[in-house]
């Protein structure tokens, strides 16, 4: 990897989360967003203009349709990549895994998402939990957004001592929110299939020794999930203790139903009146009043925002991988403060 002053990072796909990381990565004092890549010629890619952000087509075969729609096509793919350090694949489940060996014939480091398999990189990434185990590496995939949360949440509990099982239940939201109009469910609640669901499973790919069991269900609605935790504690524990184990991470914000924060909405709308762009909840937004303790069992809920959680993840691999910090905390502070996340929303 060439030494620059900043890390020059590419983005391929310019959808939910490539669009979120882009943004944040122009954020980061020490990284350069040198361009995003995208097979797209619609309404998505216009903002892209006007942010001066060069945008690079997959293939030259998606070149041409986007060229003609009137978008600026300053390349391909393989052009992009000769001007970055490490590129974050943003593109959709399944076709990240098919772009990994052409990042590999180049050298280039890499980083895929949740719906990639940890076997693509095998390695898996959440800051508070993996960051000296990804520092030098080629490449890693930043887990999904309710693997995010569940080991953002047990792994505090965990090195307060407090953690002995855990079982969750996951209400997932249907589809993204800008797709809601192709698709989704209607008046009905889909199962999982499977007990444990997958969430839990992939947060031991995390943390191997995490006892924990999944179900999830499909919901009716598209603005975030909501987790419900049953958790055996190694022993009794007040609501205060374990709230303080909560507070050691920078990125679980406390909220209340006192407040009116009494659905997911309600959160969703102060992000909006906090100035997020995209309204966008970073944080594990854990209901405090709700939380209840009962001798050695531990009862919480909270809700994950599935657009946004990983993205200050997504940044902290960055730095992983290139070196750019040599601990976990000094990277999660530059990113915190860079993404205005915050212990208490308001």
């Amino acid at each position: 990897m060439t030494q620059h002053s900043s890390i020059r990072v590419a983005v391929n796909g310019y959808g939910v989360i490539g669009k979120r990381v882009s943004d944040a990565v122009r954020l980061q004092a020490d990284m350069e967003l040198v361009g995003v890549c995208d097979i797209a010629s619609d309404w998505r890619l216009r903002p892209l203009e006007e942010k001066a952000i060069p945008l690079y087509a997959a293939s030259d075969e998606t070149a041409g349709p986007m060229r003609a729609s009137g978008l600026s096509v300053a390349g391909t793919l393989d052009a992009l990549l000769q001007t970055a350090d490490i590129v974050v694949d943003c593109t959709p489940k399944r076709v990240a895994a098919t772009n990994v060996e052409r990042y590999r014939a180049r050298g280039i480091k890499f980083i895929v998402h949740g719906g990639e398999k940890h076997a693509v990189t095998g390695h898996s990434f959440v800051a508070e939990s993996s960051f000296a185990s990804a520092i030098g590496r080629q490449s890693t995939r930043v887990v999904s957004c309710n693997t995010t949360s569940i080991v953002r949440t047990l792994s505090v509990l965990k090195r307060a001592g407090l953690l002995k099982r855990a079982r969750g239940t996951l209400l997932r939201r249907a589809t993204d929110p800008w797709e809601s109009h192709e698709g989704g469910i209607m008046n009905t609640l889909v199962p999982e299939p499977e007990i444990p669901s997958h969430q839990g499973p992939d947060a031991q790919s995390v943390d191997p020794d995490l006892d924990v069991v999944t179900m999830a269900v499909k919901v009716p609605e598209t603005l975030a999930h909501l987790h419900y935790w049953s958790v055996q504690m190694t022993r009794a524990a007040e609501k205060e203790e374990v709230l303080g184990a909560f507070g050691a991470s920078s990125r679980i914000a406390l909220i209340r139903t006192t407040d009116g924060l009494t659905a997911i909405n309600t959160v969703k709308e102060l992000m909006a009146d906090l100035g997020r762009p995209h309204d966008n909840l970073y944080e594990v937004a854990l209901w405090e009043d709700m939380l209840r303790t009962e001798g050695d069992e531990l009862f919480y809920a909270y809700m994950v925002d599935n657009q946004a959680i990983v993205i200050p993840e997504t940044i902290d691999a960055i730095r992983a991988l290139t070196g750019l910090a040599s601990g976990a905390d000094s990277s999660i502070a530059l990113t915190n403060a860079s993404l205005g996340i915050r212990q208490r929303l308001f």
